[in-house]
């Protein structure tokens, strides 16, 4: 498969090295200081791009992507709320393809079908109320992150209690705390925690007065996200429209 990258960092460098283990040509590397090169032949030649920029710069990756013709897989977060709308139209509408997660780790994946399931038992035990903390590097640019947002609505979904999720605290890099955990009894807390080189820990806690129930997920490097981008991809190239981790792995539809 021709794989095109966007963006070059740490992640895209993991991506180019698992990619290529795996048999895959690298086609064309876009980055800030080569944005001409998606009008490249070489671009176009690419089956699938696999994107992991910013979320000021998604979108309109996007959309020069699909005028080349080249499929996207995408891990950027932040974009949604103000282009979510306009890419699903892309993708239903006019034949576009992004394949779409806030996390490609298949220990993310698994870790979300637990966290619907628990939220689903903890429906039976009202004195239990629930919060969530995510940590990451102190690159990260929004907050909370797309897993957290994505793992606070797979349990708002399944514990009736909970209506929607409201920004908790955020402890910035130098150790500043702003916000409040403080809310109404429907809205689920996502705190943030930017710190060091973090990969990415997502921690879900339940806890009444008698004891608590934490569940969490540690990413040890990048290596595992890189790999389930690079899944996506080889999806990808063999499937159209607008795409997520359900159709990459069906049990998280359960």
């Amino acid at each position: 498969m021709k794989i095109a990258l966007i963006g070059y960092g740490k992640m895209g460098r993991e991506i180019e090295r698992i990619a290529r283990s795996r048999g895959h040509e690298i086609v064309c590397i876009i980055d800030l200081d080569n944005q001409n090169d998606f009008t490249s032949e070489a671009f176009r030649s690419a089956d699938v791009a696999i994107e992991f920029t910013n979320p000021q710069a998604a979108y309109g990756n996007y959309l020069r992507a699909f005028e080349a013709g080249v499929k996207v897989v995408s891990g950027s977060t932040g974009w949604l709320k103000g282009h979510g709308d306009d890419v699903r139209r892309l993708c239903t509408d006019e034949g576009k393809t992004l394949f779409w997660a806030s996390n490609f780790s298949l220990g993310v994946a698994i870790f979300s079908a637990v966290n619907k399931y628990l939220a689903r038992i903890m429906n039976q035990f009202p004195e239990y109320d629930v919060a969530m903390e995510e940590t990451h590097h102190i690159h990260k640019l929004d907050a909370p992150s797309g897993t957290a947002i994505t793992l606070a609505e797979g349990i708002i979904e399944n514990l009736d209690r909970k209506t929607r999720w409201v920004k908790g605290t955020l402890q910035a890099p130098d150790g500043t705390v702003t916000g409040t955990t403080q809310c109404a009894p429907d809205e689920l807390p996502v705190s943030a925690i930017r710190r060091d080189e973090v990969p990415g820990i997502h921690s879900i806690r339940y806890d009444s007065a008698a004891d608590s129930i934490t569940i969490t997920h540690d990413a040890k490097n990048r290596s595992g996200f890189a790999l389930g981008a690079v899944l996506a991809a080889e999806y990808t190239a063999q499937h159209t429209g607008l795409l997520t981790m359900e159709d990459l792995f069906p049990f998280l539809k359960a």
